[in-house]
């Protein structure tokens, strides 16, 4: 593909200074003398102008060892890079990105100062991804050449950049920076001038309400990093990421995010103040939400709240044959991780033919495991014998765990367990796999509610890690300790949680999906800016808007209005425009449209 070609009508970024010399700027000044730009660093203090070299000359280091730069290249790019402790070394620039600390006054002094420096022409950028790009430009004597430019960390690694303009922003100003930014090789999304942007705006909501989660003694912080993790394919937990940012940077982008919306769960949780007044602000104090091995270390050391590796307070039941109620997907997917794990397995249906099909999808999918050279062909073919399909549920009668993967319906999950109830034997557990409704009210269909535990398993079963293992008040000890041990002998992570809606990941994704919606609703931004925004700045496996037309816009629809009524925030509310077209039958890839219009198979 040929390279992108300049408008040669705009203006030429030839010259980049970059004021701020932390792991932002320093990353920043990077990428442009990377590019080919004479690239002017600078920062007041002379420490950081030394780091900042030392940086680039280990990268690039590294670089030529990697077969990626020759030493003669690597000569070039250490060339174009000049530093300075005094700002007037800017007066020369075309472009200057200022990525000072997130506060209003410092980028206020910046930029008044740099007034006084730069030529008419020199385009002011700042790299803020909280403060009001508007405001800044105001306080400038040329507010039209004033913009944002935010690069995500490491700016070397990520691609996203957002340009911000404001009311004020003079469009050749943003077409330069737009082009600047495609010749470095990112992608630039253009955005207004709004707290968090894009990406941010979702990001800090999500790390907010996780924050909260852990805050309120709902979950273990490992139990809510791993849940986001293995259930939602992301590279990082909230609770470390948020160690990563920065507690106090977090706090600060929430803040001025709930400035502007005054939506509560933009309200930074108490825990990011607390944390932050202590001086526990996350990696590079050496501890926030975990414990790190040194001031900016990565590695996390254990502390007094990392769980202990001894045996079980409590001793689980023995579990030797697994029934598991169902025909769909879900249900297949169960039985076949049982089977594998070599369990006997009844899976039963509403009729002999649902569960001979069943099966037969089990097959297949073990048959595609095998040509992928994941199971032996022996393997495969033990684990299709242990499953005995059944027509009737009175084929549970000798399983020690009875699982139930049947339609989200409470009715429906009640009338089912009412009658595992009467067919089980004494001591069996049930469980049901139900990813928002109550699992005390399935409890509460059985005479042994101290028997019934959530084992919320995520599609594809064979495929995800994840299990959220939910006990209710009524669940007993031991039979929180028996899903545990059998979560283990399958190979599934298990992380405990409350029974309350949405457990851990969809009480902290579902939220971050509405409020995507809440912005192409707002025509802040369109749907394939968001979706590159969240996979190319914040790591996502999917963009919003292609995992809601997976997941179903009627079972997002369904899982909003629980966790709505659950939690009374209005800020859970359901988006109108989802239900808008959930009325409308756009149900996503199923259904041929949704978000975005799909061929039809």
């Amino acid at each position: 593909m040929a390279a992108p070609q300049s408008d040669p009508s705009l203006p030429q970024l030839h010259t980049v200074a970059v004021v701020g010399l932390g792991t932002m700027g320093t990353g920043v000044a990077e990428v442009l003398a990377r590019a080919g730009r004479e690239v002017i660093g600078i920062d007041v203090d002379a420490t950081a102008t030394a780091q900042a070299t030392a940086v680039l000359e280990a990268s690039t280091t590294r670089a030529v060892r990697r077969g990626r730069l020759t030493e003669g290249e690597r000569g070039d790019v250490l060339a174009r890079f000049r530093t300075f402790t005094d700002l007037r070394a800017a007066a020369d620039a075309d472009l200057v990105i200022e990525v000072v600390p997130e506060s209003y006054e410092i980028k206020q002094q910046v930029f008044r100062a740099l007034d006084g420096i730069v030529r008419p022409d020199t385009i002011l950028a700042t790299g803020t991804n909280a403060l009001s790009v508007t405001r800044l430009a105001a306080d400038s004597a040329r507010p039209e050449r004033v913009l944002g430019l935010h690069f995500f960390n490491p700016a070397p690694a990520m691609k996203l950049v957002e340009v911000v303009s404001s009311v004020l922003t003079a469009p050749a100003a943003v077409a330069a920076v737009t082009d600047l930014a495609i010749e470095l090789g990112k992608e630039p999304v253009a955005v207004g001038d709004r707290p968090g942007f894009v990406a941010d705006g979702l990001l800090f909501g999500y790390l907010n309400q996780a924050a909260a989660m852990y805050e309120a003694r709902y979950a273990s912080r490992e139990d809510i990093d791993a849940a986001m993790k293995l259930g939602c394919g992301l590279p990082m937990g909230p609770l470390a990421l948020l160690d990563l940012i920065g507690v106090d940077t977090a706090r600060t982008v929430l803040e001025a995010m709930y400035a502007a919306s005054h939506d509560r769960l933009h309200a930074p949780a108490p825990i990011l103040g607390q944390l932050s007044e202590a001086g526990l602000t996350g990696r590079k104090a050496g501890r926030g939400f975990y414990t790190y091995d040194a001031p900016g270390g990565a590695t996390i050391v254990p502390d007094a709240l990392t769980p202990g590796g001894g045996a079980a307070a409590t001793e689980g039941r023995a579990v030797r044959s697994v029934g598991v109620a169902g025909s769909g997907t879900m249900a297949s997917g169960i039985a076949e991780v049982f089977a594998k794990a070599g369990y006997d397995v009844v899976l039963a249906a509403r009729s002999p033919e649902k569960a001979e099909a069943a099966k037969s999808r089990i097959a297949k999918s073990l048959a595609r495991s095998v040509d992928k050279g994941r199971l032996t062909t022996e393997a495969a073919g033990e684990a299709l014998a242990r499953i005995t399909p059944a027509g009737s549920y009175d084929a549970f009668a000798d399983v020690d765990l009875a699982v139930e993967a049947v339609a989200e319906d409470l009715d429906v999950k009640q009338q089912l367990f009412a009658v595992l109830d009467k067919v089980c034997k004494p001591g069996a557990i049930l469980a049901t796999t139900t990813s928002s409704l109550p699992v005390v009210a399935c409890a509460r269909a059985t005479s042994r509610p101290q028997d019934v535990i959530g084992m919320h398993f995520f599609n594809p079963a064979p495929a995800m890690k994840l299990v959220e293992v939910v006990r209710t008040v009524l669940t007993a000890d031991d039979v929180h300790a028996t899903v545990r041990e059998v979560c283990e002998a399958i190979r599934k992570h298990p992380v405990d949680c409350g029974d309350r809606a949405g457990f851990i990941v969809n009480a902290l994704l579902f939220p971050y999906l509405n409020n995507a919606i809440k912005m192409v609703q707002e025509h802040y931004a369109s749907l394939d800016d968001i979706d590159a925004a969240m996979k190319l700045g914040g790591g996502y496996p999917m963009g919003p808007f292609e995992l809601l037309d997976v997941v179903g816009l009627d079972v997002s629809l369904a899982i909003e209005k629980v966790l709505h009524r659950e939690f009374r925030d209005p800020g859970l509310a359901p988006a109108p425009l989802l239900e808008h077209l959930v009325a409308a039958g756009c149900l996503g890839r199923k259904t041929g449209r949704g978000f975005r219009e799909y061929a039809r198979r």
